[in-house]
C-alpha cells in the first residue's frame, strides 16, 4: 500500500470552472429548495450520480478512495450540493446489488438518480405477484432530482410482521418516481438546496425484483467496491462530506481574518491570534484527513486482496470517520468566534457553510464514536 504522505486540498479533484458555476448559483438554489439547474446539469457533465454505478451499465464503478476525494471537493464547493451527489451515490451502489432483470432499465440512463431513505418506516405485504408497499420516509435528498427512489420496508406477510431470526425482517425496494408522492417537509436551517423531502407511498403493487439485498453474498456485480461493508461506506462518504465544508469554512476565514488584520483598531496581539486559530484549525484537519484516508486505504487494500476486511480495520475506518466529523466541526465552532457578524448574516457566504456544517452534521450514523484521544 502506498502511504498517503499528503492529502491533497480538495481543490486538486475539481476544476476552478466547475467551482465557480456551483458557487455562483448557491443562494438561488438555497431559495428554491433543491439545487440550480446549472449545478444538475454540471453533474450530469461530469457523470458525478454515477460514480457507483456498475462499469456494465456505463457507471464509473471508482475506487473507495477516489469517491471519496470527489465527493469531499464537491462538499468544498457546496455543502448541499456536495451532500446530494453523495447521499444520491449512496444510493446508486445499490446497482451493484439489484436484480439484473430491470437493473439495466434503471442505470443506464445518463440522467439516473437515486434518492430515498435507509429508515424503515414502511410496510411491504408480500402478494401473490410481489408485494403491497404504503409508508412514509423523510429525508430523502435530492429527490426533486431523482429518477428513482428506495426505500426500507417491513415485511409483513397477513399484516403481521416476518420474523428473521427472531427479527422484524426489513429488506429495500426500489420505486420508479412516477409511484411516489414527494411531501414538503424540509425546513432546517442549512442544507436547504438538498430538498430533503419526505415521500410518501400508498397501496403500490411491485414485483419480486424490486426488493435487494445489501450485503457482500447477494452481490450482482463481483467488483471490491460491492463487496464493501455498506455501513463503513456510508460512515466514510458522510464524514468526507463534513471535511470539505469545513475546509470551505476554514478558506473563507483566512479572506475574512486578512480583511480584519488591516484595520488600525486591532492591536498587533489580535492580529497575531487570527492567524495562529487559522494555522491551528488547518493543522487539526490536515492530520485527522491524513489518518483517515490511510485508514480507508487500508481497507480498500484488504477487500482488493482478500474479499474481506479485517475487523481492525473496518473499526479504524469507523473510529476515523466519526473523529473526521468531529474534527471539522470543532474547527468550524472555534473560528465561528472570530469571524464577527458577516459570519452571522444569513446571506453571507461564510454563514451558509456553516449552517450547512452543523445541519449535516447531525446525521445519525456520525453521532456518537469513539472518545477523543
Amino acid at each position: 500500500m502506498k502511504t498517503l504522505n499528503t492529502v491533497p486540498h480538495p481543490s486538486c479533484f475539481v476544476t476552478q470552472h466547475d467551482v465557480n458555476i456551483i458557487r455562483d448559483t448557491t443562494a438561488e438554489a438555497e431559495q428554491a429548495g433543491m439545487l440550480h439547474p446549472q449545478q444538475i446539469a454540471l453533474i450530469y457533465t461530469n457523470k458525478w450520480f454515477r460514480l457507483l454505478v456498475p462499469e456494465v451499465y456505463g457507471g464509473a464503478q471508482t475506487t473507495l478512495t477516489g469517491l471519496l476525494q470527489q465527493q469531499e471537493a464537491i462538499s468544498w464547493a457546496d455543502g448541499s450540493m456536495g451532500w446530494v451527489v453523495t447521499l444520491c451515490n449512496g444510493a446508486g451502489w445499490f446497482g451493484g446489488f439489484i436484480s439484473a432483470e430491470i437493473a439495466p432499465k434503471i442505470f443506464m440512463d445518463e440522467r439516473v438518480c437515486l434518492a430515498g431513505s435507509g429508515a424503515a418506516t414502511g410496510t411491504a405485504e408480500i402478494t401473490k405477484k410481489g408485494y403491497r408497499v404504503n409508508g412514509m420516509w423523510k429525508y430523502a435528498s435530492g429527490i426533486h432530482h431523482a429518477t428513482h427512489i428506495t426505500a426500507n420496508c417491513v415485511i409483513t406477510s397477513d399484516g403481521e410482521p416476518v420474523l428473521k431470526d427472531g427479527a422484524q425482517l426489513i429488506l429495500p425496494f426500489i420505486f420508479d418516481r412516477k409511484d411516489v408522492t414527494i411531501v414538503p417537509t424540509w425546513k432546517y436551517i442549512g442544507m436547504a438546496a438538498t430538498g430533503s423531502d419526505a415521500f410518501e407511498i400508498k397501496n403500490l403493487e411491485v414485483t419480486s425484483n424490486r426488493q435487494f439485498k445489501i450485503e457482500p453474498a447477494a452481490a450482482i456485480i463481483n467488483a471490491p467496491i460491492y463487496l464493501y461493508p455498506f455501513h463503513q461506506l456510508a460512515e466514510a462518504t458522510i464524514a468526507v462530506c463534513l471535511s470539505g465544508m469545513a475546509i470551505h469554512f476554514i478558506d473563507l476565514c483566512k479572506g475574512l481574518f486578512a480583511e480584519k488584520q488591516k484595520q488600525p483598531r486591532l492591536l498587533d496581539w489580535q492580529k497575531a491570534l487570527l492567524t495562529e486559530e487559522i494555522d491551528k484549525a488547518e493543522t487539526k484537519i490536515a492530520r485527522q484527513r491524513q489518518v483517515f484516508y490511510e485508514a480507508v486505504e487500508r481497507s480498500w487494500e484488504a477487500i482488493g486482496q482478500r474479499n474481506v476486511i479485517p475487523d481492525e480495520r473496518l473499526k479504524a475506518v469507523s473510529d476515523t470517520s466519526h473523529m473526521l466529523a468531529r474534527v471539522s466541526r470543532k474547527v468550524v465552532d472555534e473560528l465561528y468566534p472570530l469571524c464577527g457578524l458577516t459570519a452571522a448574516h444569513t446571506g453571507s457566504e461564510i454563514n451558509r457553510v456553516w449552517r450547512d456544517l452543523h445541519t449535516a452534521s447531525q446525521h445519525s450514523l456520525l453521532t456518537f464514536g469513539p472518545a477523543e484521544p
